[in-house]
Order: structure tokens, then C-alpha cells, then sequence
């Protein structure tokens, strides 16, 4: 059975193991400081009550940015990711924000492609933003909002 759940800091460990294991973003100590930030909402997706999915949405005013948005390797293509986007993109709605924002580096072509089948369209690049050198593109997606 496939749920999706808000996370809290309490989950931590099971943040940071996911995290390590797909695109190793945030040590512990920058997944505490993500907790709290005000306005961040984290919510994982589950199958079966295992966490394979997680992302990281921060909202400010009418705006949200998808801080970390990952599937666990062996659940990947399978649908789940786009699942959690679907429900990420209904919470907004249900939130009235106006814009989703996030960046991925653009050598990672599935992801790009993967968040062009939602209409996420490139607005900018960060040079050289990534650890290993390569360029953010920054993405957004315009919500209809009731």
C-alpha cells in the first residue's frame, strides 16, 4: 500500500539514511537546520510503512521551493516519484500558492526530464553551483490557484 506522510525531526536518521543512499545533499546537522526553518514541510512517501520517497517543501507567502525531493535507487521509475509530485502539487494548490520552484544540476537528465513531464520550465542557471562543479537550473511551475 503506497501513503504519503508529513515528516518531522524525529524521523531524522530515516531522512539522513535516504538522503545518503540517493543524491547525498545534507549531512545530519543541515537536515536539523532544515526542520527548522519556518514554513518547511517534509513528507515522505511509504510503501508499506517504509519510507522510499521524501521531499522537502518550504513555503514562503504565495510561493513554495522544493528544497530535496528523492526516491530511494530501488524504487525509482516505478511511479512513485511521480505520485509524490502529484500530491506535493495538490497541497500547494489546496495552500494557494502561485509558483514551485527548485533547481537540479544539469547533468542529471532524468531528473530534468522527469520535472519537464510536470511542466516545470527553466527560468535561470547557477553557474557552477553544485559540489562537483556543474550548473543549477532553476525551475519553476506556474500553479492555478482557486
Amino acid at each position: 500500500m503506497i501513503s504519503i506522510k508529513q515528516i518531522y525531526e524525529k524521523d531524522i536518521d530515516l531522512c539522513y539514511e535516504l538522503d545518503s543512499n540517493t543524491i547525498s545533499l545534507w549531512n545530519k546537522k543541515q537536515w536539523a537546520n532544515e526542520f527548522k526553518k519556518e514554513g518547511v514541510k517534509v513528507f515522505g512517501i511509504l510503501l508499506s510503512n517504509l519510507i522510499i520517497g521524501i521531499c522537502v517543501l518550504h513555503v514562503v507567502l504565495d510561493e513554495a521551493q522544493i528544497n530535496f525531493f528523492a526516491i530511494n535507487n530501488n524504487h525509482r521509475k516505478k511511479g512513485f516519484g511521480a505520485y509524490l509530485m502529484r500530491y506535493l502539487i495538490k497541497e500547494c494548490e489546496k495552500l494557494n500558492i502561485s509558483k514551485l520552484i527548485l533547481e537540479v544540476s544539469h547533468t542529471n537528465f532524468s531528473a530534468e526530464k522527469f520535472y519537464s513531464s510536470f511542466d516545470f520550465s527553466t527560468v535561470g542557471i547557477r553557474k557552477g553551483y553544485y559540489k562537483d562543479g556543474s550548473d543549477a537550473l532553476l525551475k519553476e511551475k506556474n500553479l492555478t490557484t482557486k
